[in-house]
């Protein structure tokens, strides 16, 4: 019999009944905390575990580039960041290089947190 995590039971609860904007919060979350998993492997000089978790902010940052919408002018603009944010993730692990980590982090910070201040903002004009 295998028991079920009830913590991933929970996140794959909350992904499958959120909002659009709850989903892409919560990847803005998520590559917030991969590339700082990343970064604190790399600093212990865990090389695998950085390539993992590079790895993973890049597939986030792949997913939000699907979920752009066409034709609109934010989109195109967000296509541009996402891009450039994954080239320099690329660029990251292949040099083992923080400050590229930081660079990334603090643009996937300021995306994260303009989001949350939309959705607020979003909520409060319902």
């Amino acid at each position: 019999m295998v028991l079920n995590n009830p913590y991933q039971t929970y996140q794959k609860q909350a992904v499958t009944t959120s909002k659009p904007e709850d989903l892409t919060f919560m990847l803005y979350q998520g590559l917030v905390k991969f590339i700082r998993l990343s970064k604190h492997a790399l600093q212990n000089k865990n090389i695998e575990e950085g390539h993992k978790n590079n790895l993973r902010a890049q597939d986030i940052l792949s997913e939000l580039i699907v979920t752009l919408k066409p034709g609109y002018k934010m989109s195109e603009s967000l296509l541009s960041m996402y891009n450039y944010m994954k080239t320099r993730l690329i660029e990251a692990n292949m040099n083992k290089n923080l400050d590229i980590l930081n660079e990334v982090e603090e643009f996937a910070l300021e995306l994260s947190e303009t989001w949350s201040t939309a959705m607020k903002l979003s909520k409060t004009k319902n």
